[in-house]
This record gives C-alpha cells, structure tokens and sequence, in this order.
C-alpha cells in the first residue's frame, strides 16, 4: 500500500466533496484522514488516500483530469512515518485582538524548540464585548522529550505579552 496525499482547491460549490470522492472509490482508493474548508469562497482541503502501488497511477490520473471540472488536485506520495517516542503531545490554544505576526512570532518560538506542528486551526471570532475581531488559534504540537516545558511556557509568555495575546498550553 501507498499514501496519497492530496491538496484540493475549487471555486466553492456544492457536489465538490462528492466528485472527489466518487473518483477516490471508482479508482479504488481508500479516503482515510481530511480537513476542509471553505476559505475566501474557495473549497480548499487536504487529505490521505491509501491506495495499492499498482492501482495508483490510474487514480493520479483520474484525479488530475478533475482540472476540467475546475477541482484542483495537487498529489504527494507518502510512507507513513512510525510515531515517535521520544516526544510528548500538547495542545497550544491562544486567543487576542487581531494583528499582523502572530502566527510568525509563535511559529518560532516552537521552532527555536525543535517542536513539530501537527495540526493548526486559525479563525477569526467577534470579540464576546466588542465588535472587534480576535485572532484565535488552536494547535496540537509534538515536542521533543528533551524540551523544558517550563522554560517553553515562560518563552511563549513574554511572546503573548508583547503580542497583548492569551496563550495556554496543556
């Protein structure tokens, strides 16, 4: 077996998620793991189809041809990489008025840690009081056994405080 892993992109309409699909199965792919979105009026996600080596080109194949239809499919083959064990899993939430940087100044932060970004949510929400917009973000982060929780909680601290941003880790 192989990993497909798929980036999607199409002007917003209903049916899209049916096309892709119907094309997996007939194709005899297998839809495993995805995440989509509607964003800006553009359906864009990305997925995990896992499908035997031989049967792969023709399900490439039929993928790209969904171009026609106005899908846009980019195709990454992947070999499921085994867990690490030697890290630990937390979950990073953060929430404050909205500004330009935030995503940078936090990404390296965690990068300066070695920590790996598993998964990240980002939205835009009306603040609870105010018509204001806030910035709220919501990641799952595997952090390298070595790392001092402690010393990582105090760096992103002095991060929040200089981006006026709530930080919490768990």
């Amino acid at each position: 077996m192989t990993s497909l892993v798929l980036t999607v992109i199409a002007p917003d309409k209903p049916g899209l998620v049916e096309l892709l699909s119907q094309t997996i199965a007939d194709n005899g792919g297998n839809w495993l793991e995805s995440s989509m979105s509607r964003l800006a009026g553009k359906f864009a996600g990305i997925l995990i189809v896992s499908i035997t080596e031989d049967q792969a080109e023709p399900l490439i194949d039929a993928l790209q041809k969904l171009e026609s239809q106005g899908l846009r499919v980019l195709i990454a083959r992947s070999q499921i990489q085994p867990a690490s064990t030697d890290s630990n899993s937390i979950t990073l939430e953060l929430i404050g008025h909205d500004k330009p940087g935030i995503v940078r100044e936090i990404s390296q932060a965690l990068s300066r840690y070695h920590i790996n970004v598993e998964r990240l949510s980002t939205e835009l929400v009306s603040g609870s009081m105010s018509a204001e917009e806030l910035f709220k973000a919501d990641a799952e982060l595997t952090v390298p056994a070595g790392v001092d929780l402690d010393d990582l909680q105090q760096s992103l601290e002095a991060i929040a405080n200089d981006l006026m941003v709530d930080i919490t880790l768990n």
